[in-house]
């Protein structure tokens, strides 16, 4: 689920005024960069594509880009001045992620040595405000990172855009399934799944819980035997009130639940998927345990039926590379006056990528459903700082809401909640951050994150061009 091969081109604006001899050293800078850059721990290499000195070959090489799979985005240095009429039709056919890396060769003026040659070729001052005048003009929404090639922050910048743009890339791709429709009488997880091919590229496929039974039928004992063997190194195992042989009958039953979505899920090409505890006919359980269990892998997932969040969180995933990032929900408010905070969980399915601590395997009741007690792993979350994200469906268009949260591990026992829970506080306070949701039609379910940032989320709602709700 995170095998994801991708490469981003470099690209260098230039042009032929000052002579074969400056287009040969910043050739050579060029390729020194590359080197460095690559030298970092960037999530994805950089491959020097060449120097861009005229219109045809400025189109040449973005029509490339758009046909070759291996590349995720594009990103582009103006060394020396280029003029950038030369830009504008490729970079109008480009439909890949573009970074317009604002930068120079050298950090620091050398004043002892600086002539008209060194003025001539380390233009990009100028030719900065040139190239990003057209990008502005075109209204390209690209990403601009501005500093030193070789500092630290920048190289970070970068890298962290590297991932948005290989999220944005790979989210065309994503299908999910859902078993079962929406929770009736629900709301927010309705939405327009047309709409979300054209806006986001997600693809959202229906299917009656029967075709998933189908397949649990063909589970086998020894299939089911083995990925048991994973959960007693894994987790620890607490049985509660309930024999060692049932206890262990409950928690097989979801073995086999995993199983069978993850065969389902691969021989359909999907990688998010939802399920609806009121479209149960011919299961045993909600799934649980399995859901966790293939979210931990990189699947994404909402609960009842709700296929907008279970193709964020497939998306969101992919840019944190699946870490410390899962579905949640909004249950309870601590409301005691300087420890306001929310209460997130679900009825089963926390992702376990959020997890501070081993989990404890548990069987429980679950109130609704009318179904057999399910198995499920109960932790409690990390803590930092991150991003709840939503989408909401308003009809004529999509609004992607982000707040910014810090999350915490909550020091009291729960020794009565049979789920794992996520503790957070909402920026830029309780009040304020609730209010401002609220106002704006942010919906229970969400995606949160521990491991992306505001910048990030803004730098993806901005490629797509979707109204985006910033509470921060």
């Amino acid at each position: 689920m995170n095998n994801i091969n991708k490469k981003f081109l470099f690209i260098v604006g230039s042009q032929h005024l000052y002579g074969e001899e400056a287009l040969a050293q910043v050739r050579s800078n060029a390729e020194k960069i590359t080197s460095e850059l690559n030298k970092f721990s960037l999530p994805y290499p950089i491959e020097f594509k060449g120097l861009a000195t005229t219109p045809d070959e400025i189109t040449k090489l973005m029509k490339e880009v758009n046909y070759d799979d291996s590349v995720a985005g594009v990103i582009t240095w103006m060394h020396t001045f280029s003029p950038a009429k030369m830009w504008i039709r490729g970079t109008q056919l480009l439909q890949k992620p573009l970074l317009h890396l604002a930068t120079q060769f050298n950090e620091s003026i050398p004043w002892e040595s600086i002539d008209m040659d060194f003025m001539n070729l380390n233009q990009a001052a100028h030719g900065d405000r040139e190239y990003g005048y057209i990008n502005a003009r075109l209204d390209k929404r690209n990403k601009i990172i501005v500093g030193y090639w070789d500092d630290v922050e920048v190289k970070t910048d970068i890298a962290a855009w590297m991932d948005v743009a290989v999220a944005y890339e790979e989210g065309f791709k994503i299908k999910v399934a859902r078993f079962g429709d929406n929770m009736r009488n629900v709301a927010v997880t309705d939405g327009d799944k047309v709409e979300a091919q054209i806006q986001f590229g997600w693809y959202v496929d229906y299917y009656g819980i029967g075709d998933l039974v189908e397949v649990v039928k063909e589970v086998s004992e020894e299939e089911i035997n083995s990925v048991f063997s994973e959960y007693e190194e894994l987790y620890e195992f607490e049985y509660g009130d309930y024999d060692k042989e049932t206890w262990e009958k409950h928690v097989k039953v979801q073995a086999a639940y995993e199983i069978a979505l993850k065969k389902f899920l691969a021989k359909g090409g999907y990688t998010a998927f939802s399920t609806n505890f009121e479209d149960l006919h011919g299961m045993d359980q909600l799934p649980g345990l399995a859901v966790q269990r293939l979210m931990a892998e990189g699947y994404g997932f909402a609960g009842e039926g709700d296929w907008k969040t279970a193709a964020l969180d497939r998306f969101l995933k992919i840019m944190s590379h699946n870490q410390q990032t899962g579905f949640m929900e909004d249950y309870t408010y601590e409301l005691a006056r300087g420890r306001e905070a929310i209460l997130q969980s679900h009825m089963l399915e926390v992702d376990p990528t959020l997890a501070a601590n081993k989990p404890r395997l548990v069987v429980s009741p679950l109130s609704i459903g009318d179904k057999a007690d399910p198995a499920r792993l109960v932790f409690d979350g990390v803590e930092g700082e991150g991003v709840a994200v939503s989408i909401a469906d308003f009809g004529t268009h999509f609004k992607v809401l982000v707040n910014s949260i810090s999350a915490f591990t909550p020091e009291e026992a729960a020794p009565n909640l049979p789920v794992a829970r996520v503790m957070w506080k909402v920026n830029p306070g309780f009040k304020q951050g609730v209010h401002s949701w609220i106002e704006n039609g942010g919906g229970h379910h969400t995606v949160a994150s521990l491991a992306l940032t505001v910048d990030q989320i803004l730098d993806w709602t901005n490629m797509l061009d979707v109204e985006t709700v910033l509470i921060d």
